[in-house]
C-alpha cells in the first residue's frame, strides 16, 4: 500500500496548494472546478466516487473512466506592514506559485445491486515560499503534499434510495524550512517527513421524484501523522535527528440537493468543515537540544469550524454540449490570532465556468476555469503578524477527458 501511495504522489507531479480555506482542495475533477464545487446531487460521471459514491448506483450502466489535469496558478501575495512591527520593515511578497495536478476516477459497471469505483485524488496540501528575511523566520518554505487513493462501492436500495462508502489510504510529505535570528539564538532549521494513514467516507442519495436528488456525504478526519528528519543549525552548531508531528485532514459533511428542469440542473451545496480540530502545530525533535529551543515549542493554531455555501448549474445546450458555472462563497477556518506567514488565509468569493463535448458516444472532452478571490485582511498577533495581506488569489484550468464503456 505505501508503494502504491508513492507512486500516486509522482503522478501527481506537484500536488496541494492553497485553494480552499484551510488546506483543503475540494475541486477534483472538471465538472467540480466549472461548478465550484456544486456538484454532489448531481454528480453522474466517473467522479460520483469521489463526490457522492451513492449516486454511483443511479448511474446509466456501463463503466466510467475521467482523467483531468488542471493548471494552478497563485500570484503573489502582498504583505504589508504596520507601525509597530517588531524587526524593521518587514512588509514584501510571497514567491508566485504554479502547479499541474492530474486525477483520476473510475466506476465499474453494476454488479447486481452494487457499483465499485476508485479515485487518485490530492485533497489537501499549501506551499508558500518567503524571500523577506522577517517572514524567513518562521517561514521561508512551508509545502504539504497530500495524495489519496479512494476505493468506494454503492448499493442500491431501490430505485429512490442509494447508499456509498469507501476508503481512505492517504500519502503525505513536507518540507518546512524557516531560518533567522530570535530568542537569543541565531537559527537555520530544514525539516522533509511524510506519512500514510487512513479514513472513510459515507454517502446518502434520495430521488423521491426522478428529477430531484437529496444527497449527504461525510468524510472521516484523518491525522496525518508525518515523520522524518530535521537539519538543524543553532548558533553555527550542527544539531540533526528525527521530527515528527501530526496536522489534520479534518472531517467535513455535506448537504447537497439537485433539481432537473428539462436540460438544466441547479444544485445547491452546504459544506461544514471541522477544522476545530487543527488545535496547535508542535514539532517534536529527537535532538533534545533542539527540542529545549523556542522551535519544539507548540505554536496555537486554534482553528474554528468553517463553512461553504456552494451553487452550481449545467445546462445540456445540445446533444453534444453541455455547459457549466458556479460561484461559492468560502469562510476561512483561520483566526487573526494565530494566522501566520505559512497560511495567510481570509475568506473567499469563487467563480468558475466550463464546458463538456462530445466527441463520440462514448468519449468527451472538456475545459473548465476558476477564479478564487480572497478577501484581504489586516492582523495584528502575537505570531509576529503585524500588518495587512493583499492580492491573494487562485486561478486554475482544467482539461478533461471523459470515457465510458
Amino acid at each position: 500500500m505505501k508503494q502504491t501511495l508513492k507512486v500516486a504522489t509522482l503522478l501527481s507531479l506537484s500536488t496541494a496548494t492553497l485553494l480552499a480555506s484551510g488546506y483543503r482542495i475540494p475541486e477534483q475533477s472538471l465538472n467540480s472546478v466549472a461548478m465550484s464545487a456544486a456538484y454532489v446531487a448531481s454528480a453522474n460521471g466517473a467522479d460520483a466516487s469521489y463526490y457522492n459514491p451513492a449516486n454511483m448506483a443511479f448511474m446509466a450502466e456501463g463503466g466510467y473512466i475521467e482523467t483531468s489535469l488542471t493548471y494552478i496558478n497563485l500570484p503573489k501575495v502582498d504583505y504589508t506592514a504596520s507601525g509597530g512591527t517588531p524587526v524593521g520593515n518587514s512588509s514584501g511578497d510571497s514567491k508566485e506559485e504554479n502547479f499541474l495536478l492530474p486525477n483520476l476516477h473510475y466506476v465499474s459497471p453494476m454488479v447486481g445491486n452494487w457499483r465499485y469505483g476508485l479515485s487518485i485524488v490530492a485533497p489537501a496540501g499549501l506551499s508558500k515560499r518567503w524571500d523577506e528575511s522577517y517572514q524567513m523566520r518562521s517561514s521561508e518554505e512551508f509545502t504539504l503534499k497530500v495524495v489519496e487513493i479512494n476505493p468506494t462501492a454503492s448499493y442500491k436500495v431501490n430505485d429512490q434510495l442509494a447508499l456509498g462508502f469507501g476508503l481512505r489510504g492517504v500519502y503525505t510529505t513536507g518540507v518546512i524550512k524557516y531560518q533567522g535570528v530570535g530568542g537569543g539564538f541565531n537559527y537555520n532549521n530544514k525539516m522533509e517527513a511524510d506519512s500514510i494513514d487512513y479514513g472513510y467516507n459515507l454517502a446518502f442519495s434520495y430521488k423521491p421524484i426522478e428529477d430531484l436528488t437529496f444527497s449527504a456525504t461525510y468524510r472521516s478526519k484523518v491525522n496525518l501523522t508525518v515523520d522524518g528528519d530535521a537539519k538543524t543549525t543553532i548558533n553555527g552548531a550542527l544539531l540533526n535527528g528525527d521530527v515528527k508531528t501530526h496536522i489534520p485532514l479534518p472531517a467535513s459533511l455535506v448537504l447537497a440537493t439537485a433539481y432537473t428542469l428539462d436540460k438544466t440542473t441547479l444544485e445547491f451545496v452546504f459544506e461544514r468543515t471541522y477544522w476545530s480540530s487543527y488545535k496547535d502545530l508542535d514539532f517534536d525533535f529527537e535532538n533534545s537540544a533542539v527540542e529545549a529551543t523556542p522551535l519544539g515549542q507548540s505554536k496555537l493554531k486554534n482553528w474554528k469550524d468553517a463553512n461553504a455555501y456552494r451553487i452550481g448549474i449545467s445546462h445540456q445546450y445540445s446533444d453534444a454540449l453541455k455547459l457549466m458555472a458556479g460561484f461559492a462563497i468560502d469562510k476561512t477556518p483561520v483566526p487573526s490570532s494565530t494566522m501566520g506567514f505559512e497560511l495567510p488565509d481570509s475568506d473567499a468569493k469563487i467563480y468558475s465556468a466550463g464546458f463538456e463535448y462530445a466527441l463520440s458516444k462514448e468519449m468527451k472532452m472538456g475545459l473548465a476555469y476558476l477564479y478564487s478571490d480572497k478577501e484581504d485582511r489586516s492582523v495584528t498577533n502575537s505570531a509576529g503578524v503585524n500588518g495587512k495581506f493583499s492580492d491573494s488569489a487562485a486561478h486554475l484550468v482544467t482539461a478533461s477527458l471523459k470515457y465510458k464503456f
